[in-house]
């Protein structure tokens, strides 16, 4: 491996192996401490019917559901939020992966009044929004209808970033990449997959094509497409095997550019930057 490669997987800490059922449990573990600890007494996630969500979504309604049995307190819920911006033509696999999760509550929030009326508003000072913008604008609009959903709840949002997702910063700043808990962080895309099929899930929700499906001009665009390289190079880089060259370059790209997403705000006295 290069020096490089070494440096990635050991800040992103991904094993090139793992135990499916132990890795299962030490996310609900870390779920259910991270409620005692804080004193909060609930979860909230976005579902998109994609792997990530029904992953994470998974996790968070049995760690709920242990919590009631281990401390009696019927307080304790996993909330899933469907976040569409007007109606969406993937509204039946989300749908599919919420029955999959059953999860203790369910609300439904429309973004696109709020989206729509924040680009008229920028937009007025003679600014374009372009469509990639209008995509990240959804994508923080949405994190904003979960925090206040969790305001609502006593409860904490949960992100689905993994580290397949995180190596190239795939994901919006203080949008998706806004969370106060990410159970799936150190696991690859392939993990995740392999979490989920222990875990029982209808296969359609792990084999769809993942897209972030943000931006209108292009809508359902494939994360390969958009990254320009394949998850399973992904995935291979960070188990620590050999990839094509290529890919390899394109990963450390997005992983050297996409370095402040994975940094809260920067600070004078920070020294990544220099």
């Amino acid at each position: 491996m290069s020096p490089k490669q070494t440096e990635i997987i050991n800040a992103l800490q991904v094993q090139p192996t793992i135990d499916v059922q132990e890795e299962i449990r030490n996310s609900i573990d870390f779920l259910k401490q991270y409620l005692l600890k804080t004193g909060l007494k609930g979860l909230v996630l976005g579902i998109s019917g994609g792997q990530d969500s029904s992953l994470a979504g998974k996790l968070s309604q049995l760690a709920m559901e242990e919590l009631r049995k281990e401390t009696g307190n019927s307080d304790y819920q996993f909330i899933a939020v469907r976040l569409p911006y007007g109606s969406q033509a993937d509204e039946s696999d989300a749908m599919a992966s919420i029955e999959y999760i059953q999860p203790d509550k369910t609300v439904r929030v429309n973004i696109k009044e709020a989206v729509d009326a924040t680009v008229a508003a920028v937009e007025e000072n003679n600014i374009t929004v372009s469509d990639f913008n209008r995509g990240n604008i959804k994508a923080r609009q949405r994190m904003i209808a979960q925090y206040s959903v969790a305001g609502g709840f006593n409860a904490a949002v949960v992100g689905t970033d993994h580290a397949a997702e995180a190596v190239t910063g795939f994901y919006t700043k203080f949008g998706d990449g806004g969370a106060d808990v990410t159970p799936l962080w150190r696991l690859n895309k392939r993990q995740g997959k392999a979490l989920l099929k222990a875990l029982d899930a209808p296969e359609h929700l792990y084999v769809k094509v993942p897209t972030a499906d943000l931006e209108d001009d292009r809508p359902a665009l494939p994360d390969e497409v958009a990254l320009g390289v394949k998850y399973d190079d992904i995935d291979d880089y960070l188990e620590g095997r050999e990839v094509p060259a290529k890919s390899a370059a394109t990963i450390e790209n997005w992983y050297n550019k996409t370095q402040h997403k994975r940094h809260l705000p920067i600070t004078v006295k920070d020294e990544w930057w220099k």
